[in-house]
């Protein structure tokens, strides 16, 4: 999948952002930002990627800042969504666990652009926007947390630390989107299942 393809179709995170022009404009500032970095872009770049004027950007987003801010709420509404869902889902804490690690890194390396963007362009937001996105981040995390706890507490999971285990599980998922690339061998419902044995296996989840 190409990162126009990525960015693309239905089940993007901003399928649903209008009108179209301010989608076009949220694509193409993900696409300039993962290939230039959000300090080496310019408002000018974005608009030429979407095909309009600078003049035409501002009509939809005041700053390049509230383009990053847009797609960064997006991404992370996303990732709580999915976190969430296995938190809240049925079965084991392991099944939970499992589900949340395939569905999380599935999204990072299938949407890898995205999720660079999305993921490690935290600074370059204001303190207000990036305490917003924080505490998104801070929720995710507790989903996550949840589920081992309640591993522990099933006797499901031997973890003596449970927030730094939490912690490296959300640092492994996110990192996929660092290095993964369509060329590999491995497709992202493949990577998704293996990281969610070696998750078990870190929690000593038992058979």
């Amino acid at each position: 999948m190409s990162a126009a393809e990525e960015m693309t179709g239905e089940d993007t995170p901003w399928a649903e952002v209008t009108p179209d022009a301010a989608r076009r404009l949220l694509v193409a500032a993900v696409e300039a930002f993962a290939e230039r970095g959000y300090q080496a872009t310019t408002t000018r770049d974005i608009a030429g990627r979407a095909g309009m004027s600078p003049a035409a950007l501002y009509i939809h987003y005041k700053t390049k800042e509230e383009l990053l801010h847009r797609i960064s709420r997006i991404g992370h509404d996303k990732a709580l969504e999915i976190l969430e869902a296995a938190a809240n889902g049925p079965g084991t804490a392991a099944e939970r666990l499992a589900d949340a690690v395939r569905s999380f890194v599935r999204w990072h390396a299938g949407r890898r652009t995205t999720a660079r963007v999305v993921q490690y362009e935290l600074d370059a937001l204001s303190a207000e926007h990036r305490a917003e996105i924080v505490e998104l981040r801070r929720k995710s995390d507790a989903a996550v947390r949840r589920i081992i706890n309640e591993g522990v507490a099933a006797g499901e999971f031997d973890v003596p630390d449970v927030p730094g285990t939490t912690l490296a599980v959300l640092s492994l998922c996110i990192d996929v989107a660092r290095w993964f690339s369509t060329e590999g061998r491995r497709t992202p419902d493949e990577v998704g299942a293996l990281y969610a044995d070696l998750v078990l296996r870190m929690v000593s989840a038992r058979k």
